[in-house]
């Protein structure tokens, strides 16, 4: 894999796939190529022997040029194999002289990675995105971003050192005298996966202006880090409840321990009677999370309607200026809080079953009080399903999956610092308001903490950092058994 158009005055590095360090192949007898880990093992379909054979070369790593011409039918068989490899994210890749050490490692964040190097040319200015960072793990220094498809393993010092050098710009010229010189390979590597980008020397707008769209602009580091880091789908770590820690420390109580000192009793102010508990009290004390849902009896457009008008349709609007001579700001309250007035979030209904609707996705429109139907592709709209069922580990997908998403502009042109944390605040907002209004209506509901967001911009179109899930609600009639928690 080279950068199109660039002389070398040493030896290219080369770059190989290879298997992940978990991952082992196993070629059967009947031809199929099968992959095991972790107690699980995939299927990739039957290959001839010669291909099966190359396969086992994936262990210690297969130059990427050595079947990327595809002129023989094993050529074809191992690139299609590898490629499948590559969809389910079990390849790695390494960047290397030939017979020698490994100078990065990339490990993929998204399944569908597959490293590309974008042509460079010596008048090229390049600089480290303002995302990019580079930390410890274990033994190891990676460098990664959450823009980023892949992170890269750093392991020779010198190449780390190179890299850091780039917190400036340097035209590439500049870079290639150097004898820490990372090579082209690398940096073409290193800017399609956005961790470096081009500065226009001759537009001087700053560095922030100039990476990205304006909607980037308005993200800060951390918070872009912690929306791409703390849900599914641009990163590889695990994910969930995992227990990762329950070998090391005891679980922490479920009452904090009391703080010493004389307790004020509150018991004998409280409403002995349950007849004197208001009625806002009741619903509090009675909601509870439904993971069962009675298809027999779907919940109906009717119901979905007056739950939607009763938690998140706009009730008035009107303007005021965001500071004294700054420019207008159009507000639309809803029915839950939301800090600055914001109102970021917007709903997305992926109906399974509802009397009166068809199944498929939907944008709530807050200020029309209707449902945009938005066309999407079938396996898509089941995998957004199945993982929501699977999250809630419940034995059916809910009726009704409501992606909670965010235009994150809408907070962030205001707020500095504490943006996406505003944002989650909003959310546990509007999920109790969720859940309030559902057990007004006799319906079950269930919050869910883990949604992709690559496939929610897959479905939607728009781009991860400009609106995006930071949420997801189940909704729809429980069944009459499910015991309340």
């Amino acid at each position: 894999m080279r950068a199109p158009g660039i002389k070398r005055g040493r030896r290219a590095a080369t770059l190989s796939a290879r298997l992940s360090g978990h991952v082992t192949l196993e070629a059967r007898a009947d031809g199929n190529i099968v992959a095991c880990l972790g107690g699980y093992s995939v299927g990739f379909g039957q290959f001839g022997a010669g291909a099966a054979a190359g396969a086992q070369e994936l262990r210690r790593g297969l130059p990427l040029g050595s079947f990327a011409s595809q002129r023989r039918s094993v050529e074809k068989e191992i690139n299609l194999l590898v490629r499948r490899l590559a969809r389910h994210g079990l390849l790695e890749y390494s960047l290397g002289r030939p017979h020698g050490e490994d100078q990065v490692v990339i490990e993929p964040q998204l399944p569908d990675y597959w490293p590309q190097t974008p042509p460079l040319g010596n008048a090229d200015v390049l600089v480290l995105s303002r995302f990019a960072y580079m930390r410890r793990r274990g033994n190891e220094m990676v460098l990664e971003s959450p823009r980023a498809g892949a992170l890269f393993r750093i392991c020779s010092p010198k190449t780390a050192a190179a890299l850091a050098s780039l917190s400036s710009p340097q035209q590439v010229k500049q870079l290639r005298r150097r004898n820490s010189f990372p090579g082209f390979e690398l940096l073409a590597l290193l800017l399609d996966c956005q961790i470096l980008f081009k500065v226009d020397a001759a537009r001087d707008s700053g560095l922030r202006p100039a990476e990205g769209d304006d909607n980037l602009i308005l993200w800060d580091f951390h918070d872009l880090l912690f929306h791409a880091r703390s849900t599914e789908g641009r990163h590889a770590n695990p994910l969930g409840g995992i227990y990762p820690y329950a070998g090391v420390m005891a679980p922490l109580p479920a009452v904090r321990p009391r703080w010493p000192g004389k307790r004020i009793h509150l018991r004998k102010f409280s409403a002995a009677q349950p007849q004197a508990i208001s009625p806002a009290a009741k619903l509090l004390r009675s909601r509870h999370s439904t993971r069962r849902f009675d298809d027999q009896r779907p919940i109906t457009l009717a119901e979905l309607s007056r739950f939607l008008d009763g938690t998140a349709r706009v009730q008035t609007r009107f303007s005021s200026s965001a500071y004294d001579g700054g420019p207008e700001l159009a507000y639309a309250p809803r029915p839950y809080p939301s800090g600055g007035g914001s109102y970021e979030l917007e709903l997305y209904p992926a109906v399974d079953t509802c009397e009166g609707l068809a199944r498929g996705f939907y944008h709530y429109d807050a200020g029309g009080h209707a449902l945009v139907p938005i066309s999407v592709r079938p396996h898509e709209f089941d995998t957004l399903l199945k993982g929501a069922q699977f999250a809630m580990d419940a034995p059916a997908a809910p009726q009704i999956l409501i992606t909670i998403a965010a235009r994150f502009g809408r907070v962030s042109w205001k707020y500095s610092s504490i943006a996406y944390a505003l944002v989650l605040k909003d959310v546990g907002a509007l999920m109790q308001t969720f859940y309030l209004m559902a057990n007004d209506l006799g319906l079950g509901g269930c919050a869910i903490g883990i949604s992709n967001i690559d496939l929610f911009a897959k479905m939607t179109g728009i781009d991860f950092h400009i609106e995006g899930p930071v949420g997801q609600f189940a909704i729809g009639r429980g069944m009459k058994t499910e015991p309340a928690g």
